[in-house]
């Protein structure tokens, strides 16, 4: 099967990170802001980030829908031999096709195997049963690969191991779309006026320019109840953006917000 690549050049990245210790607090993820910083490296932005227990039903269901949109999806976790991975027998089963061994991953695991001294059991042997009709994804810590299939990427939930492979997976597969959207931001902070009193003009400026998104994020006041200053601004398309945020900040000097 060929390696999947870029489709599109409005596509969304999205996210998955898989484990139990995660959930307990027993591991901190480190994956969310590392993936973030990968694309940001290339111009590209994290849609969704999605946050799972080793619960193979629930894993199942989360990728039978991801499956049925065009979205990129990185995974990270549960692709190993032991009896809470559960990734890879729930990628196959919400895809309706059968774990399988891959030959590919069968030989580089078996090498890894016997480099390390150590027999290469049936149980080990799991770690290269990936969906019917996956690629590889090469690991460049051990060698043992992950996989993909349909433009989801299923890699190890070791750090060491699952950054190097999805950098890979982006310079092998989207280097096309890198820095291909123009993408801009302009906002300011308000002092002496609220959310309440500015939505309609961030309503506006959203109808008025389509690409541009608006936000406005408040920052609470340990000394007092209500909110203190307000970052406003707006973000997107960056031939769109200047004159968005000029209708921003006329607006708010024609509300009375102070600008900082």
């Amino acid at each position: 099967m060929s390696p999947e690549g870029p489709q599109s050049l409005d596509m969304n990245f999205l996210l998955i990170i898989i484990g139990d210790e995660i959930l307990s607090g027993k591991r901190q993820d480190r994956h969310f802001a590392r993936v973030r910083e990968l694309l940001a490296e290339r111009g590209l932005m994290l849609s969704q980030v999605t946050y799972l227990g080793d619960d193979r039903p629930r894993l199942t269901d989360a990728l039978r829908s991801s499956f049925n949109r065009s979205d990129v999806v990185f995974s990270c976790g549960g692709i190993g031999s032991t009896p809470d991975d559960h990734t890879r027998q729930a990628a196959a089963d919400a895809l309706n096709v059968p774990l399988l061994i891959h030959p590919e991953a069968d030989r580089l695991i078996a090498r890894r195997m016997q480099e390390l001294n150590l027999e290469y059991t049936p149980v080990r042997r799991r770690m290269g049963e990936f969906p019917q009709g996956a690629s590889i994804i090469p690991n460049s810590f051990n060698g043992i690969p992950g996989f993909s299939i349909q433009s989801h990427y299923f890699v190890p939930g070791f750090p060491e191991m699952a950054w190097p492979m999805i950098e890979w997976v982006l310079e092998t597969h989207y280097s096309a779309i890198f820095h291909s959207a123009r993408l801009a931001e302009r906002g300011v902070t308000l002092r002496g006026i609220g959310e309440g009193e500015i939505t309609a003009l961030l309503e506006d400026i959203e109808l008025t320019h389509p690409g541009v998104r608006t936000y406005s994020l408040p920052r609470v006041r340990a000394d007092r109840r209500d909110y203190g200053d307000i970052d406003v601004g707006v973000k997107g398309d960056a031939a769109r953006v200047e004159a968005a945020f000029e209708q921003l900040r006329s607006g708010l000097v024609k509300l009375g917000a102070t600008i900082l």
